[in-house]
């Protein structure tokens, strides 16, 4: 019988020094940019094997958000987040299902935040 639900791997808080934004001083200076990543995937094989073949490389899931983050300048959130959006679910393919969290501390706008941040999903 086909399972019904999917289970999650998540990688929190992935900070990375980035040069994103629409302002020319945030693609000349940069910034810190922090990711969280939700994997939804079938773990069931990798709970009984226990053997990393069988499930998602989280290790190999940061490298490739790294290499995402650090390899393009991007104006908007939006555009970064959906590229690591599709590049998790074009290299790993035990991923049926993928939440991307991207968030930018200290944003240059005319108030007071912490963040902010932007969500976006994918799926197969």
């Amino acid at each position: 019988m086909p399972r019904k639900n999917l289970d999650i791997i998540r990688l929190h808080n992935a900070v990375f020094y980035a040069y994103h934004g629409v302002l020319s001083d945030e693609q000349s200076l940069g910034g810190k940019f922090e990711v969280d990543v939700d994997l939804h995937c079938d773990l069931s094989k990798g709970a009984k094997s226990d053997h990393l073949s069988e499930t998602v490389d989280y290790e190999r899931v940061y490298d490739c958000i790294k290499g995402l983050v650090l390899g393009k300048k991007y104006f908007l959130l939006e555009a970064l987040g959906k590229t690591i959006a599709q590049g998790i679910l074009k290299n790993f393919k035990k991923v049926q299902r993928v939440v991307v969290r991207v968030r930018k501390p200290g944003a240059p706008v005319k108030g007071v935040i912490d963040y902010v941040e932007v969500v976006i999903e994918d799926s197969r």
